[in-house]
């Protein structure tokens, strides 16, 4: 077993995601704002399960002082192909800094495992943070109905 990796800025602690992680991070998933409307079929039944978090390099952002360890925000990052497939901040909490915060953390991640890009297919409203926080347009990803009914932005980290 990998030993969990943490990093710390302002109070808020980026550390490796268990399996008893998996609910909290499919709450996350399911009650996102960014994913209301015409997007909600997309999450509806959507599951981070205890084997996702075991098999991908899932973290997560919390609060240090917060006892509880509610989780603020989390990534998975996928080493084969290289894609960052999750990226989410609890509604609240964006605009402080957390998202880009987990970038970082997955730029280290992605350099440690040897990785020299990082894919990215947005959700569309998503777009332009992945591009504020560096991704490069590549290309656009057709709609796949019945699964996603919209074309998604495809977008690239370069990992130096």
């Amino acid at each position: 077993m990998q030993l969990p990796r943490t990093s710390m800025r302002g109070g808020i602690v980026v550390r490796r995601a268990v399996a008893r992680d998996a609910k909290r991070l499919t709450r996350l998933v399911r009650g996102s704002r960014a994913y209301e409307g015409q997007y909600a079929a997309m999450v509806a039944g959507y599951r981070v399960g205890p084997d996702y978090i075991e098999t991908h390099r899932v973290f997560v952002a919390v609060d240090a002082a917060d006892t509880a360890g509610r989780v603020l925000g989390f990534y998975a990052l996928v080493l084969v192909p290289p894609e960052l497939d999750l990226l989410f901040v609890e509604d609240g909490m964006q605009g402080h800094g957390i998202g880009r915060l987990l970038v970082e953390h997955m730029k280290a991640e992605a350099r440690a495992a040897g990785l020299d890009r990082v894919r990215v297919v947005s959700h569309p409203p998503a777009e332009g943070f992945y591009r504020s926080v560096g991704a490069l347009f590549t290309g656009t990803v057709r709609a796949n109905p019945p699964a996603v009914a919209w074309d998604r932005p495809e977008l690239e980290f370069l990992i130096r």
